[in-house]
């Protein structure tokens, strides 16, 4: 199947492409966005890995859904375009790497800022119905978003991947820590970051330590 999606990550993941489910799993998308809203607008579906090669790719974050409210999703997990209100994950976010590194809240969610510096924003499931959570979850996408995570961290060394709360920590659960950082905590959504254990984490300044300490250069957060 031919798949609009940034060459370096064609080649990577052809053979995904090539497998039954994924064309099980289009179909049934296609169906989707012909039906329903959904989200995010079909020509981002794959917007992650249009702005992190797989070359340049140096540190991966792992959502779960997209946003289903109008205008939130545009295929980066946790991010929002220009001019929409950030979701309060993303605030929690932000206040930590505040308190973190001292850098100041940024006005706007749009992480493609983190994306173009080599930060894979990877969604578990990469699309949903409006306003049904979950609603695309068991129909292929983690097959394939696992088979992502499995190939990127087989093909490089000293990545860092970034699993908040149970979900993406089960799924990056075979990554192979003796050539990559994981670094575990809870989700940063008020229902978890408020119980503790995300305020505090310093996982961001510890991605940069791990980075410098392999020759790569830091995240800008």
């Amino acid at each position: 199947m031919d798949v609009k999606i940034e060459e370096s990550w064609k080649a990577l993941l052809q053979e995904e492409f090539d497998k039954p489910y994924f064309a099980e799993l289009i179909a049934f998308v296609k169906n989707e966005y012909a039906q329903t809203r959904i989200f995010p607008p079909g020509k981002l579906i794959f917007n992650a890995f249009n702005h992190c090669t797989v070359d340049n790719t140096k540190v991966v974050i792992l959502g779960q859904d997209p946003y289903h409210g109008p205008g939130q999703a545009h295929g980066l997990c946790f991010s929002v375009p220009e001019g929409i209100e950030q979701p309060p994950s993303l605030q929690n976010i932000f206040k930590e790497i505040h308190d973190d590194l001292g850098t100041p809240v940024p006005r706007s969610g749009n992480l493609e800022r983190w994306s173009d510096q080599g930060v894979l924003l990877l969604n578990a499931t990469l699309t949903v119905r409006a306003h049904q959570a979950g609603s695309h979850q068991n129909k292929g996408w983690e097959t394939f978003t696992d088979a992502v995570i499995r190939k990127i961290a087989e093909k490089k060394e000293h990545l860092v991947f970034l699993l908040w709360g149970s979900y993406a920590q089960r799924k990056g659960a075979f990554i192979d820590t003796d050539r990559h950082l994981v670094l575990k905590c809870v989700h940063p959504s008020p229902l978890s970051a408020n119980r503790g254990g995300w305020f505090g984490n310093h996982q961001f300044s510890r991605t940069n330590q791990y980075l410098r300490e392999h020759g790569l250069k830091e995240i800008e957060w």
